[in-house]
């Protein structure tokens, strides 16, 4: 099987096949990945890494872990392997709430009752069909999450477009700063934060990014990789240079992805997000989040609630001296202009709007 350019997750027979995003940008290397450890390691590992991207990746992950035995326990075995590769991106959380709940559902709505093969065949093979076994249906959901992803990405695209119409200038491209990697490597099309970069592209609509490094995994460089791929005009910065950018008046408007959103706004995202809001509150700079509603956690208050992940120290390259190494910050809902989602813009105190 030969991926297409940038296709981060594509279904393959009984298996799903994912670009290794810790070979970028040397190297485009695919890996296939058939087995319930091998989805949970490319998701510790970081060979998949997003939020939306995890999501659609353990949601695929539950329907590979039940070929081989699909009862109760290896359902809750299954979910409970998945949650436990990463505690701060929701969006793993809310697709393994889901696989769980629709599979569970066949019990209840097929009154011709449900079949399991002792080894499912895959989707298009299974014996049971007309009827459905559970490891059917968990590719039936897996698919329909990875398609609602790249829908809600596109609208976020649409709706972003529309904020940054309002920056266009003739007298230079609309300057934007990211941070990590919201792109299409973090989701299973279009992006986040990046969607309404590629939609301004694509209208002729002149951008330039600030690509942030992110330390210490320097996840801007998969940013960078892609806009590169793409075509769109892009400056590589060090991550304390961007208070001096936006000092100088050099910055337009900040977009950034999320991986989890409280319920009163205040946004989890890659350590160094907080102290790029804090310069945009300084100096006057929109500062918004894009993420589809699958990243909006309206069972958490706020922040606080909101765990953060611990990396390993060697991330850091130290030497043995003692390191910390939080994955994630907490940005607090005051210091951002709005939330971009499939269904518009709103301002922190509003979006309870987008619970139901």
């Amino acid at each position: 099987m030969t991926p297409q350019r940038l296709k981060t997750l594509q279904e393959d027979g009984d298996a799903i096949v994912v670009l290794d995003q810790t070979r970028l940008p040397s190297e485009a290397v695919f890996q296939r990945l058939d087995s319930l450890e091998s989805v949970a390691n490319a998701i510790i590992n970081m060979q998949v890494r997003g939020a939306p991207l995890i999501g659609a990746t353990a949601a695929y992950g539950v329907a590979i872990g039940l070929a081989d035995d699909a009862t109760d326990a290896r359902l809750a075995y299954v979910i409970e392997t998945l949650a436990a590769t990463r505690p701060t991106a929701v969006n793993l959380q809310w697709a393994l709430r889901r696989m769980d709940a629709e599979i569970r559902q066949l019990e209840v709505t097929r009154s011709v009752g449900l079949i399991q093969p002792t080894r499912c065949a895959g989707a298009n093979q299974c014996f049971a069909k007309p009827l459905l076994c559970r490891c059917c249906e968990a590719w039936k959901v897996a698919s329909r999450i990875a398609a609602e992803d790249e829908a809600a990405n596109a609208a976020i695209g649409n709706h972003g477009l529309k904020l940054l119409l309002d920056l266009q200038t003739l007298a230079r491209p609309i300057q934007i700063m990211t941070h990590c990697n919201a792109g299409r490597l973090a989701t299973v099309a279009h992006g986040t934060a990046l969607a309404p970069v590629y939609a301004a592209h694509e209208a002729g609509i002149a951008v330039h990014v600030w690509v942030s490094e992110t330390r210490p995994r320097n996840q801007g460089l998969l940013t960078a990789w892609e806009l590169a791929e793409a075509g769109i005009p892009h400056t590589l910065i060090a991550d304390n240079a961007a208070g001096l950018l936006m000092m100088q008046g050099r910055v337009d408007v900040v977009l950034v992805g999320a991986d989890r959103i409280a319920a009163n706004g205040d946004t989890a995202n890659k350590i160094g997000t907080y102290l790029k809001a804090l310069a945009a509150k300084a100096h006057g700079v929109r500062f918004y989040v894009a993420a589809p509603l699958s990243t909006f956690d309206f069972r958490c208050e706020n922040g606080a609630e909101i765990p953060i992940e611990e990396r390993a120290a060697n991330e850091l390259h130290a030497g043995g001296i003692s390191v910390a190494n939080p994955a994630f910050d907490i940005t607090p809902a005051h210091l951002i202009s709005g939330f971009i989602s499939e269904r518009g813009v709103l301002a922190a105190g509003d979006l309870l709007q987008w619970k139901t």
